[in-house]
Order: C-alpha cells, then sequence, then structure tokens
C-alpha cells in the first residue's frame, strides 16, 4: 500500500514510517520541515503544512495514487484556560482536528468512487478524557475524536475505513508547546499535575513511539481493526475506567490514584 503521513518527523510519526517500510508499505513522509525526513528510508518525502491549502494541495499532487493516510501532524500548549491564548488554541485546533480533514477532503471523493481507503487520526487518551491544564489540546484531540467517528459513519458505506488511535503517555513525548503559566492561583495546580505520567503509567515508564507505530500498521493492514483503538496500558486503564464510570465516580477514582486535591 502507499501510505502518506503527516508529522513525520520525529516520536510516533518517524516511528510509523519505519514500520510500515519495514513491513514492504510505499511510505510517503511529510513534515512541514523536510530536511527533518532526510534520515527516514521512504519511498517519497515532501513537504506539508496541515494548515495550508496550497501546501496541502502540492504534497498530494507530488504523492500520487494513496491507499491510506496517517494524520499525525499535531502541536500541543499547557496552561489555565482562564488566561491561555486564544490564538494558540485556534492554531491547535487548526492543525490537530482541522488539518487532518483538510488533508482528507481532497482524497476522498476518488476513494468513495474507486471504494476503498483507509484514514487512521492519530489522536490521544486526552481527545475521551479532558484533564486540568491541556484543555485547549484536549479541545483540539475532542475535535479530531468528533470528525473522525462522522467520518466513519459517512464513510464505510463506500469501502473506506476510519480509525482512531488513542495513545496514552508515550516517550519522548511532544515537542513542547507554549506554556502559560496563568496567574499565581494556579501555582499548586501546576505542582500537582506536573508528572502525572508517573502515577499511570507505572515503574517501567512510558513506552516508546514503537508501539503507537505497529497498531498504526495493524489498523491500515487489518479491516477488522475497530473504530477505537487505545495504545498503551495507561490509555486501556484511563479509557476503560471512563467508559464504565459516571463523572463522579471517574474523576474520584483518578483523583485517589494521582494523589490530586485540587
Amino acid at each position: 500500500m502507499r501510505i502518506l503521513i503527516t508529522g513525520a518527523a520525529r516520536a510516533i510519526g518517524a516511528a510509523t514510517a519505519t514500520e510500515l517500510t519495514r513491513a514492504g508499505h510505499e511510505v510517503v513522509a511529510t513534515a512541514r520541515d523536510i530536511s527533518l525526513l532526510a534520515d527516514l528510508d521512504v519511498a517519497l518525502r515532501l513537504p506539508l503544512d496541515v494548515t495550508d491549502d496550497a501546501s496541502v494541495a502540492a504534497a498530494l499532487d507530488a504523492a500520487g495514487d494513496l491507499d491510506a493516510i496517517v494524520n499525525n501532524a499535531a502541536q500541543n500548549g499547557k496552561g489555565p484556560l482562564e488566561s491561555f491564548p486564544l490564538d494558540q488554541m485556534e492554531a491547535m485546533l487548526r492543525t490537530n482536528a482541522i488539518g487532518a480533514l483538510r488533508v482528507l477532503q481532497p482524497l476522498l471523493p476518488s476513494w468513495r468512487t474507486r471504494g476503498s481507503g483507509v484514514v487512521v487520526n492519530v489522536s490521544s487518551i486526552q481527545g475521551r478524557v479532558a484533564t486540568p491544564l491541556d484543555g485547549a489540546y484536549s479541545a483540539s484531540k475532542h475535535a479530531l475524536e468528533s470528525i473522525s467517528e462522522t467520518l466513519h459513519y459517512e464513510l464505510s458505506h463506500f469501502g473506506i475505513r476510519v480509525v482512531i488511535v488513542e495513545p496514552g503517555y508515550i516517550d519522548p513525548g511532544m515537542l513542547a508547546g507554549a506554556r502559560t503559566q496563568g496567574d499565581p492561583a494556579y501555582a499548586e495546580l501546576w505542582e500537582q499535575w506536573e508528572h502525572t505520567d508517573v502515577a499511570v503509567t507505572g515503574p517501567a515508564g512510558r513506552p516508546g513511539p514503537e508501539v503507537v507505530a505497529v497498531a498504526i500498521r495493524q489498523a491500515i493492514e487489518d479491516p477488522d481493526t475497530p473504530l477505537r483503538v487505545p495504545v498503551g496500558e495507561d490509555a486501556a486503564m484511563v479509557l476503560g475506567a471512563r467508559s464504565s464510570m459516571d463523572d463522579a465516580s471517574f474523576e474520584a477514582a483518578m483523583r485517589a490514584v494521582l494523589g490530586a486535591t485540587w
């Protein structure tokens, strides 16, 4: 299969490119800065800014016929919503949610006509469970989940599969985005939530991006893959608890696990 990956320069994107190439697929790796793709063993490297129509059109034209898309490009940022810059939140929504749809829209008519295609949208446990100080990022991933679920209902009739991959905490994590400290009144909240990954990943720590890459490859290759695929023990634990508890029970359990008193 010929597969285009957005945000392929590092971590999950780069590991996915490597995994798919190893499995015999033709990989088109893309990133805003094409120089960051130099070390990847792929069929083609292209510049792509998922927030720019002209960049998307040029990349898709150069990529040729595609069988699958992995929407992985994303940015993040942290801070209390009281003072989080709205332009930064809008930028996250443009990249993390709207950007995925911008890449897909030009492809879908031809995929619909031929009756096949696979979309893998890389979300996060934050796309299902919102937490303090990550509200803007969570909002963008909630939006991506909603877009993906709607696409699933609209496109499965035409033989096009959509899969949402939901990683937990993955090493080395995303590039640090903008950090808005907010009012000093939030200092204790920052302190309590700064290292929550340690509490949910256990002594082994965060798994590497390869576990997500394998899940993405399997989602592309296996037509029986469900709509949502949690990745990592922490993702399975958190999302399993969230789906089986009401809001108050889940909050109480989360506070107990994390030792959060805020």
